[in-house]
Parts: C-alpha cells; structure tokens; sequence
C-alpha cells in the first residue's frame, strides 16, 4: 500500500493546494484534513496555532503519510517549527515555496490578520530576494465568505477592491495569494488588477517542488485529468454540510470522515 501525502488546512482553501499536487505529481493517493471546527485560522492567537499545528501533524503522523503539505499560510507563518519538529515525514509549506517564483521588486501579498502580523512573507521573501519591497495586506473577511461560496457577490467585490486599494496606491508589480483560499477568487482578482500585475499562488510553486522530491525518489509525474478519488477526506465537524459544499470545488461529492482532535486550542 503506498502511503498517502498528508494535507491540511482549516477548510477548503487547501484544495487549491490539493489540485496542484495532483495536477503536478499524478494520481498520488492523499489525505486530506480539514479543520471545519476551528475554521477561520486567521485571526487565532500564534498560541492558539500553534497548539492546532502540533495536534493535527500528530494526528497526520498516525496516518501512515509520506510527507506533510502545510496548505495553511496561517499555520505556514507562525507554527512551521512546530510542525517539523513533531512530522517524521518531509514537510513542504508555501510561503517558502512563493519566494521562489518572486522576479518583482515591489509585491504586494493578500493574507489572514495572523499571517500579516506575522510578517512571515515579507521576511521570506526579502531572505530570499534582498530589496525586494514587500507589502502585506490583512484581508480578515474573505475567508468566511469563500467558504458560505460567495465568490462574487457585491459584498466579496466591495472588500476584495478595498483590500487591493492600499496595493495599488504603493505600485506592486505582482500581488502574492497569501491564503490558500484567494486562488479560488482569482477571476475576480484578475477583474480588478491592472494589466500587468501578476497573481501569484504559491500551491503552484509547492507543488513543484514536491514534484522535483518525488522525482529525486525514483519517481515519475505525469500530468494528468484530475481525479479525487483516491483521496481521503476527514474534518473535524459536521461531514455532511462540508460533502455538500465541497461539490463545486471538486465536481463530486466526496465520502468524508469525521475526526477528532482533542487540544487546549480546541476551542468550540
């Protein structure tokens, strides 16, 4: 049996990050962790996080899987410590891997209130890319309504243009999806961008470079049509309503499990 690759994040924005990965590294098995009773993570304290980022990586570890895919940018921010320290499996996050794709000297990155107050991109970025300006820009309520599937209703668009507006005025040549969520607006997002300003969405350069790793291993990718069902669906609350939201995302209804996940951050 061939171990599966571990993925995790709050809700569904990690399936931008899932796509990828299959898309990229054929039909490799996964299993797929949302965290539907914590969601939204962006505005948990860095405790909080980081008590969630040691439950969950523990619990995937149990699982038998090849390697942890950090599809959090929340998580990826503050707890990326945490999770290599209790994974026993390679470990592949995305802010790292968005450095990586970065040629701009002035980007903009969309994130959650933790990853901006954090100033994880920016630090990354600048390690990665001296002189590069980086500005990173809070956009605390995209989240809950990505997930309730408003992907362009007048209240998405009334807040995406305020949380792009402070981007723009300082000139960004590239704007980076700092939350696994964003790519799943990115047709509203190329709306409102400029001619030549350039998404970025990090679970594309993650997935490359779990690509190359499998490689290196012997193996071989292809790209092929996406197919989900070898992947294992678990959340930690009510199976049925994420089954049902999930369809317009992956075109089925997937079989999900119900979890537990028992922690002083597990706050309901």
């Amino acid at each position: 049996m061939i171990s599966p690759l571990g993925v995790f994040d709050s809700g569904f924005g990690g399936f931008t990050v899932l796509k990828r990965v299959l898309e990229f590294c054929g039909q490799k098995p996964c299993l797929y962790l949302a965290d539907t009773a914590r969601v939204p993570y962006g505005d948990r304290s860095p405790s909080e996080i980081r008590l969630i980022a040691e439950e969950v990586v523990g619990w995937l570890d149990q699982q038998d899987i090849s390697a942890v895919l950090v599809a959090c940018n929340t998580t990826n921010s503050l707890a990326m410590d945490v999770v290599q320290k209790v994974a026993t499996t390679p470990v592949f996050g995305l802010i790292e891997s968005s450095a990586e794709m970065i040629f701009e000297d002035r980007v903009g990155v969309l994130c959650t209130t933790a990853t901006a107050s954090s100033s994880a991109y920016k630090q990354t970025i600048q390690a990665f890319r001296p002189g590069t300006l980086v500005f990173e820009q809070a956009c605390p309520e995209l989240v809950p309504l990505i997930e309730a599937g408003e992907l362009d209703s007048p209240r998405l668009r009334q807040l995406v243009f305020g949380y792009l507006k402070p981007l723009l005025s300082v000139d960004v040549k590239a704007v980076v999806l700092g939350c696994s969520h964003y790519p799943l607006i990115e047709p509203l997002l190329k709306q409102m961008l400029p001619i030549g300003v350039r998404l970025i969405d990090p679970a594309l350069g993650l997935a490359m470079k779990l690509e190359n790793h499998l490689n290196s291993s012997g193996k071989t990718s292809f790209r092929v049509p996406l197919d989900f069902s070898g992947t294992r669906f678990c959340v930690t609350s009510d199976p049925l309503d994420f089954s049902s939201r999930a369809k317009p995302w992956l075109g089925m209804y997937p079989e999900v499990e119900l979890i537990s996940l028992r922690s002083k951050a597990c706050i309901f």
